[in-house]
């Protein structure tokens, strides 16, 4: 009995529901969204690059460039976060997997999940390092530069990972964000090997560019459903031109989604090559979370079996709506 009962605790700081069946299970940096917003000169001053997130290793550094800014909205985020929120609003059965520490931020974010419910596979305990924060930058032309002081969230690994929620989802949803060489891989490669489906997001032109050979490895071997802009793709196949991108997506045979920002999105699935344009005459206030709620719209569709092109419609529905309030949350 002793033995029955210390198996059943190996996959410790997990919470697990009786009965497990979701649609789509995401697992990300479980991140708290500060937003603020500033002018280009901040943005210069700061040695900041405009539209990309810089990583903050040193916790006063991060608290320091945050201490003269006025704080716009405080929401729980992280970006495959925001997707399962988004993807729960439209009405299906989701859960998420993301390392907080048991502090005030940690209870926050917590809370915010479970009112949008999501089901949140992760019993905080006191970490060394705190939860995870991004202060979101927004510029007067609703550019967002993200600064992310990752905490504990980066420090996630294997026994973070419960393989049983994994296993009883259709779809698990990965971030490039998420993966680092270490204890991250490790809760990486768990997920993967353990999945029904694999989507994954490419984040960011930052992840790609610092990560390259293993994003590329994914892409063609590990990922059955990958999104990415026309940025983060051309950069990961060092492509001169968007055909390059098109032909090396259709050699895949796997779907990949691009969005193109005003030129809108495409799907490539073998070679067949789906687009959908982008919705005009909006009030556009924000960024933040605009491919994140894209990705949502998109995989809502693709779970309850709606045609490519009503995939992409739905994921530009999603994202439209987001970028015309401050946020990554509708």
């Amino acid at each position: 009995m002793k033995y029955v009962l210390l198996a059943t605790q190996i996959e410790k700081n997990l919470l697990l529901p009786k009965k497990l069946n979701m649609k789509i299970l995401g697992i990300g940096n479980a991140i708290v969204d500060v937003i603020c917003k500033v002018d280009d000169s901040f943005i210069e001053q700061n040695n900041l690059t405009k539209s990309t997130m810089k990583l903050f290793f040193d916790e006063n550094e991060f608290k320091s460039l945050l201490k003269n800014l006025k704080i716009e909205k405080t929401v729980s985020g992280g970006s495959v976060a925001n997707s399962i929120v988004g993807i729960s609003q439209l009405g299906d059965k989701v859960g998420f997997i993301g390392k907080i520490s048991d502090d005030q931020f940690g209870s926050n974010y917590e809370a915010g999940l479970k009112k949008e419910k999501v089901e949140f596979f992760y019993s905080k305990k006191k970490e060394e390092l705190p939860t995870g924060t991004c202060l979101i930058l927004v510029t007067p032309d609703s550019e967002r530069t993200m600064c992310t002081f990752l905490g504990t969230a980066g420090k996630i690994n294997e026994n973070d990972v419960s393989s049983e929620a994994i296993k009883k989802s259709e779809i698990i949803f990965l971030e490039g964000y998420l993966w680092d060489e270490g204890d991250p891989k490790k809760a990486f490669d768990k997920a993967i090997n353990n999945a029904n489906k694999v989507a994954m997001s490419l984040s960011d032109l930052f992840c790609v560019d610092r990560h390259k050979p293993h994003f590329l490895n994914l892409v063609k071997n590990k990922l059955d459903i990958t999104f990415a802009n026309e940025q983060e793709i051309t950069s990961l196949i060092d492509a001169n031109n968007f055909n390059e991108v098109v032909n090396f997506s259709k050699q895949l045979n796997k779907l990949i989604i691009i969005t193109r920002g005003e030129k809108g999105a495409v799907a490539i699935n073998g070679n067949a090559v789906v687009e959908s344009g982008i919705q005009k005459n909006l009030n556009i206030v924000d960024l933040t979370g605009a491919g994140d709620l894209f990705a949502a719209g998109f995989l809502h569709g693709y779970i309850n079996k709606l045609s490519t092109k009503d995939c992409l419609e739905k994921g530009t529905e999603m994202s439209s709506k987001v970028i015309q309030q401050i946020g990554a949350r509708l």
